[in-house]
């Protein structure tokens, strides 16, 4: 779906077509940066939080192997872990929240079919090498469902990359810093203006700054409260 975004959104006369950012929120941490790495107009990616395999967040509940399991999820009957993933609904809040969450998003009709489906969206194989934008990874401290995912993302990236991580002292520690938006934010606007300013302009928006009819660009207004530093635990690959 990013594609007929982007044709969309550089045609319109404020937006310059050389600085279009894409910022993926909880399982969008792993769409956005798939959407870079298929899609190369985009000027910047970030993943609030940084997600690298679906996957393990549901076959990590269940008994047994990866592979084993996803077999079974995706068996046309399987009475056993039907039941396994009835009790896992009505036992375990955090499941029940994730299994109906995730069925309302898959589209799908009983736990099983969701669990079958989640697997299949990853940045293995070498996805995730093919972006070339830069990229800003963001870690949770305490991720409920995706924990260590952020790191393994930034460890397969070969573009430009920023791994920045949110602590409990911090109080942004839950997943998508759900407890410090102003503070995620901020930080994350920080890299943005940082990242974007070194690149070229679009014609359009050169145009549009010399005062042509071309269009006007739109001036970026600060954030509340000033800026806020990138901190000390971010890291950032050479440029």
């Amino acid at each position: 779906m990013v594609g007929p975004v982007l044709d969309f959104a550089v045609k319109l006369p404020e937006v310059d077509s050389s600085r279009v950012a894409l910022l993926g929120n909880s399982m969008v941490g792993l769409l956005a940066p798939r959407a870079a790495a298929f899609d190369h107009r985009l000027a910047a990616v970030v993943a609030l939080d940084g997600v690298y395999d679906l996957g393990p967040a549901v076959t990590d509940l269940l008994p047994g192997e990866r592979s084993e399991t996803e077999r079974r999820l995706r068996a046309d009957s399987d009475p056993e872990l039907d039941a396994l993933l009835d009790r896992l609904t009505a036992e375990n809040p955090v499941a029940r929240w994730a299994i109906n969450h995730g069925m309302y998003v898959m589209g799908a009709a009983t736990p099983r079919a969701f669990g079958a489906a989640y697997p299949d969206y990853h940045l293995r194989d070498g996805v995730a090498s093919q972006i070339r934008c830069p990229a800003l990874i963001c870690e949770a401290a305490e991720d409920l469902f995706f924990a260590g995912q952020a790191g393994q993302l930034y460890d397969q990236l070969t573009c430009p990359r920023t791994l920045l991580e949110f602590t409990a002292e911090e109080g942004a520690d839950a997943p998508c810093q759900a407890g410090a938006q102003r503070l995620a934010l901020a930080r994350i606007y920080d890299w943005l203006d940082d990242t974007l300013a070194s690149v070229p302009d679009a014609p359009r928006a050169l145009a549009a700054r010399s005062g042509s009819p071309a269009g006007r660009h739109r001036p970026v207004q600060p954030c509340a409260g000033g800026p806020a530093a990138l901190p000390r635990s971010s890291r950032r690959s050479p440029p």
